[in-house]
């Protein structure tokens, strides 16, 4: 079982189907663009950040996700970004935050206003 991301005209995920895997006589990317009559990429749920969590060859950075969308230039999938000052990862595809998270232990929450953590009380 594999799973392809069903992609508009925008490049934005609309819907993230269960299909074939792929083979070497068979495309099923291009049987599921066909069928749909939108783009289809094939994803994978063990894929986070570039790498693949069964220590196969990664591709497309990330799983797929509806609203995600597809960089067709990096091919990856790039998750919806969660605040306007995060910046997006190159090598991972992943949103980073603009200021890196203190390692002492303690919990804390991300204020967008101010642009830095915040210790939770």
């Amino acid at each position: 079982m594999a799973h392809y991301a069903l992609i508009d005209k925008g490049n934005i995920v609309t819907q993230v189907i269960v299909g074939q895997h792929e083979s070497k006589d068979y495309d099923w990317e291009d049987h599921y663009t066909k069928k749909y009559g939108v783009t289809c990429k094939r994803t994978s749920y063990n894929m986070a950040g570039g790498i693949h969590k069964r220590d196969i060859t990664p591709f497309r950075k990330n799983y797929a996700g509806i609203g995600f969308i597809y960089d067709d230039v990096r091919d990856a999938f790039i998750a919806p970004k969660p605040y306007e000052s995060m910046l997006l990862n190159n090598t991972t595809c992943l949103w980073d935050y603009s200021v890196a998270k203190p390692t002492d232990g303690k919990f804390y929450n991300w204020n967008e206003d101010t642009e830095s953590w915040e210790e939770d009380t």
